[in-house]
């Protein structure tokens, strides 16, 4: 006789949790995609930080064109003196790689709430509450699948930044 009442309290705990999880799941919560690229060659203003990228951007290449160069005769000669220059030059291109890094995030903080805000506007404006960088949840596999033509907000974003 005592048996059942044990089952109780876990039996109740079990119709609360599946009288719970519903109420949970009803928000409609939805996430749109920003080609953020396109929308700050679309910024008023963002000129100076588009000439650092491409200047920091042709830089690094030219260094990797080097780098593996030097990777290509270091490991064709087997030489010490080779492999020590492909060696500075690793060292030299992280380097440089960092300063680019933080030359790139200095000439983009100005940009930085005018987009924000931007997004945030074009966001509520469209019913989406979440937004995320097109290119960042491409590269890093954060969405499996999304519907481009329902999702993306970049046209939505450059309008707002104008």
């Amino acid at each position: 006789m005592n048996r059942p009442l044990s089952f109780l309290p876990l039996g109740l705990l079990a119709l609360g949790l599946t009288t719970v999880a519903p109420h949970a799941q009803q928000g409609k919560s939805r996430v749109a995609f920003v080609n953020v690229q396109s929308a700050v060659k679309a910024m008023p203003g963002s000129a100076s930080y588009l000439q650092v990228v491409t200047k920091t951007d042709a830089d690094l290449q030219s260094r990797q064109k080097n780098i593996r160069a030097l990777a290509t005769k270091a490991s064709s000669s087997n030489k010490a003196a080779d492999r020590q220059a492909l060696a500075s030059a690793q060292q030299a291109y992280a380097k440089v790689q960092a300063e680019s890094a933080r030359k790139v995030a200095a000439a983009f903080k100005p940009l930085t709430s005018k987009l924000n805000a931007a997004i945030a506007r074009a966001a509520k404006a469209n019913g989406y509450s979440v937004v995320l960088d097109q290119r960042v949840a491409a590269q890093t596999g954060l969405v499996v699948y999304a519907n481009d033509s329902t999702t993306n907000l970049t046209n939505a974003v450059i309008k707002a930044l104008k």
